[in-house]
C-alpha cells in the first residue's frame, strides 16, 4: 500500500468514527484483543447453535443475547471519548461485568419469575431498575445520543403522563410497575425487536460479514463499472449501482458511503463533478441500500413481525418502490451529467462483464441461494443458515475468492461485532414500545395527527412525513423503523391506509432523514470523502432523493405498487406513470431535461409529476398531457440553440 493509499485509508476511517458511532471502537493489541475475539466467537457459536439445534424459550434466548452484547460493548466503546483506545478503562470492566450479569438474572431464576409473574421483589426492582439504565447507556454509548433522548423522554412520559395536558394525558405509571413491564416482560426491552435481533438479524448479520471475507464489495464495484462506467458520468452511475447491490447485505448507510464512496467520489470528482455533487450521489445511493430487499437494513425481520405479514411478502412489495427510488437518483446523475457535458470512462479503461463472471461470478450463488430459499418456503433463520454455510462453500472455487481457517474465524468475530449496533438499538427501541403499550400513546398520537390533519389523507400523510423525518434523524435503521412504526405509522392507519403501506411510508421518511438537512449523517460522510461542504452535500443529496419523498406517496394512494390486492395490468400502469412522474419532477429539480429549463418549465415539469401520484384517469392524463407539453418545449428550445450554435 503506497503512502496515498495508507493516508486516504486513515482519512475514511476517521470519517467513519466520526458520523457512524459502531466504527468509534476500540483498537485492541495482544491478550485484551483475545479474549474479546474470544468473547465474540462465542456469542456467534451461541446464536448458530440455537439456530441449528432450536431457538430457546423467548425470555431467556433474549437475555442471552443481550448479556454477550452489553460485554462486548462496554468493553470495546469507552464511556467517553477522550478514554484511550488501547486498553480498557476500569470503570468500562465494571460495566462490563454488570450488563452481562443483568440480563442473566432472568435466566437464573426463570422459574421463580415465571410462578410469581406480576409480583416484583426488591431484587427484582433494583436489578430491572439498573437493567433500564444499562440499556440506555449500551445504547448512548454505540447509537448515540437521539435515540437515548426519544427513549428517555418516553419513560418521562409514562412516569409523570398524568401532568401532560390535552388528549395526550394518561394516568400516570409507577415507577416499580414501569420496570416490571419493561424488563421482565416481552412487551418491553425483550419484546419484538430484541427477539428478532437475537434469531433472524444477528444471522443476516454473520451472512454478510462471510460474504465481505469473499470480497463480495470488490466484485460489485467491478460489475457496476463494467456495465455503467461507460456512460454520461459514468462514475456516479457507478456510485448508484455499486451501492445498490452493497445495500442488499448492508445494515449501515454511513458505512456503505466510506466503503464504495472511497472508490467512487475521487472518480467522479476526476470526471467534473463537483465534491457536493459527488458525495450527494454517493450518500443519496448508500441510503437506498437501507430501502432494498432482502435485508432493508434488518428492518424487514421487523417489520414482518410487527404486521404479521410474511417476510417474504414484505421483500417482494418492498422490490418495485426500492428500484423507484434508484431509477431517481439515476435520473439525476444522468441528468446532471448531460446539464454539464459529462462523458463516461473508455471501455479500454474498464473491466471486462464477462472476465468479472467468469472470475467471480460464483460468488452470486448464495445470494441468489437465499431469495430462493425464502420464497420457497424456509424460514428467514434457516435460509441465513444455509446462506452463511454456502457463501464459505462457493469460496473455494477459485483461490482467489476463497476463505480460509482463520478468515472463517475472523468472520465469526466480525458477525458478533456487526450486530452489537443492532443488538442495543433494538433493546432501546423496546423501551418506547413498552411505554407505548403501557399508555396507549400510539393511539393518541396518531388521533392527534389526524386531528391536526382535520381527518383529511394528503395533510396526515405530510404530517406523518415531517414526523418520521424528524424521529429517524441520526438513529440506525432498525431503530428507526421501530420509532417510526410506533409513533407514525398508527395514524395512517385510522384512515384505513393498508397495514403494509402505512408502515412502509413510515419507514421510507425515516431513512430519507439520513440525506435529510440539517442531521443527514450520510450525506456528511459522503462530504468528508469529498471534502465538500457538507450543508450543500446534503441539499443536493435531498434533491438526488425527490423520488424518495415521491415513492411512498405513490404507494399509499396506490398500494398496487406494493403488490397489495394487484393485477399485472394495474402494476404496469402505476409503475409507467411513476417512472414518467420521477422523471418530471428529476428534471424540474435538477432544472435540465432536454436542455436547460425555465422556472415556468420546472415549476409545469414539477406539477405534472406530482399529479401522476394520484391514482386517477383524470390527473393521470393531465399530467401526461403537461409533460409531453413541456417536452415539445424543451426540443424547440434545444433545436434554437443548435441552430444559433451553427450561425
Amino acid at each position: 500500500m503506497s503512502k496515498n493509499q495508507q493516508e486516504a485509508f486513515v482519512n475514511d476511517e476517521e470519517i467513519l468514527r466520526k458520523y457512524d458511532k459502531e466504527s468509534d471502537y476500540r483498537k485492541l493489541t495482544g491478550l485484551t484483543a483475545k479474549v474479546i475475539s474470544a468473547l465474540a466467537i462465542s456469542f456467534t457459536l451461541f446464536q448458530l447453535y440455537t439456530a441449528v439445534f432450536g431457538v430457546l424459550d423467548a425470555m431467556i434466548q433474549r437475555s442471552i443475547h443481550v448479556s454477550f452484547g452489553f460485554a462486548l460493548i462496554f468493553l470495546l466503546y469507552p464511556a467517553r471519548k477522550k478514554w484511550s483506545r488501547y486498553k480498557i478503562h476500569p470503570i468500562d470492566i465494571l460495566f462490563a461485568i454488570v450488563g452481562a450479569a443483568v440480563p442473566l438474572y432472568i435466566v437464573t431464576f426463570y422459574k421463580e419469575l415465571v410462578l410469581r409473574a406480576g409480583t416484583v421483589t426488591t431484587t427484582d426492582y433494583i436489578i430491572g431498575l439498573i437493567g433500564i439504565l444499562i440499556v440506555l447507556e449500551a445504547a448512548r454509548r454505540i447509537v448515540g445520543w437521539p435515540m437515548v433522548t426519544v427513549a428517555s423522554l418516553f419513560l418521562v412520559y409514562a412516569l409523570f403522563g398524568r401532568y401532560v395536558p390535552g388528549q395526550l394525558a394518561h394516568r400516570g405509571v409507577d415507577l416499580e410497575s414501569l420496570v416490571y413491564h419493561l424488563f421482565f416482560t416481552t412487551e418491553g426491552i425483550f419484546g419484538i425487536p430484541i427477539g428478532v435481533s437475537s434469531t433472524f438479524i444477528f444471522l443476516f448479520i454473520l451472512f454478510g460479514a462471510f460474504l465481505e471475507k469473499t470480497g463480495m464489495g470488490q466484485f460489485f464495484i467491478d460489475l457496476a463499472n463494467a456495465i455503467a462506467g461507460w456512460a454520461s458520468g459514468g462514475p456516479a452511475k457507478v456510485a448508484v449501482l455499486s451501492s445498490g447491490l452493497m445495500g442488499t447485505v448492508s445494515g449501515s448507510s454511513v458505512a456503505n458511503v466510506v466503503g464504495t464512496g472511497s472508490f467512487t467520489i475521487p472518480m467522479m470528482k476526476k470526471l467534473g463533478y463537483k465534491g457536493e455533487f459527488a458525495g450527494a450521489v454517493e450518500a443519496t445511493a448508500s441510503t437506498g441500500g437501507q430501502l432494498m430487499p432482502p435485508i432493508m437494513g434488518a428492518a424487514a425481520f421487523l417489520m414482518a413481525e410487527f404486521t404479521q405479514i410474511p417476510y417474504v411478502k414484505i421483500i417482494a412489495s418492498a422490490a418495485i418502490p426500492a428500484l423507484l427510488y434508484y431509477f431517481g437518483v439515476w435520473t439525476g446523475v444522468h441528468l446532471e451529467a448531460k446539464k454539464l457535458g459529462l462523458k463516461g470512462m473508455t471501455r479500454e479503461e474498464l473491466p471486462k462483464i464477462k472476465e468479472i463472471i467468469l472470475d467471480r461470478g460464483h460468488l452470486f450463488l448464495p445470494l441468489a441461494l437465499i431469495v430462493y430459499l425464502l420464497v420457497t418456503g424456509y424460514t428467514p433463520m434457516r435460509a441465513a443458515l444455509f446462506a452463511i454455510l454456502s457463501s464459505v462453500l462457493v469460496s473455494m472455487v477459485k483461490r482467489n475468492t476463497r476463505i480460509g481457517f482463520m478468515d472463517i474465524v475472523k468472520g465469526l468475530e466480525q458477525g458478533a461485532r456487526g450486530a452489537l449496533g443492532v443488538l442495543a438499538a433494538t433493546a432501546c427501541a423496546g423501551i418506547i414500545i413498552g411505554v407505548v403499550t403501557k399508555t396507549g400513546l400510539g393511539l393518541k398520537l396518531g388521533t392527534s395527527l389526524v386531528d391536526l390533519a382535520g381527518g383529511r389523507l394528503i395533510l396526515t400523510l405530510f404530517f406523518t412525513m415531517v414526523t418520521s423525518i424528524i424521529l429517524g434523524m441520526g438513529v440506525p435503521t432498525t431503530a428507526n423503523y421501530v420509532i417510526t412504526s410506533t409513533i407514525a405509522a398508527p395514524a395512517l392507519l385510522l384512515l384505513d391506509v393498508p397495514v403494509l403501506a402505512a408502515h412502509m411510508f413510515a419507514f421510507y421518511f425515516g431513512i430519507i432523514a439520513d440525506v435529510t438537512p440539517p442531521v443527514a449523517l450520510a450525506a456528511f460522510a459522503g462530504s468528508g470523502i469529498a471534502k465538500s461542504n457538507p450543508l450543500k452535500t446534503a441539499f443536493n443529496a435531498s434533491k438526488l432523493a425527490i423520488a424518495a419523498y415521491l415513492v411512498p406517496y405513490i404507494f399509499v394512494f396506490s398500494p398496487a405498487l406494493l403488490l397489495v390486492d394487484v393485477t399485472i395490468v394495474e402494476v404496469i400502469r402505476i409503475i409507467i406513470t411513476s417512472v414518467i412522474g420521477i422523471v418530471a419532477v428529476g428534471s424540474a429539480v435538477q432544472g435540465f431535461l432536454v436542455t436547460y429549463e425555465s422556472w415556468f418549465e420546472r415549476i409545469l415539469f414539477f406539477g405534472s409529476g406530482v399529479l401522476l401520484i394520484q391514482p386517477n384517469f383524470y390527473t393521470d392524463i393531465i399530467g401526461l398531457s403537461l409533460i409531453i407539453f413541456g417536452y415539445i418545449m424543451q426540443k424547440r428550445k434545444y433545436a434554437k440553440t443548435i441552430k444559433l450554435q451553427e450561425i
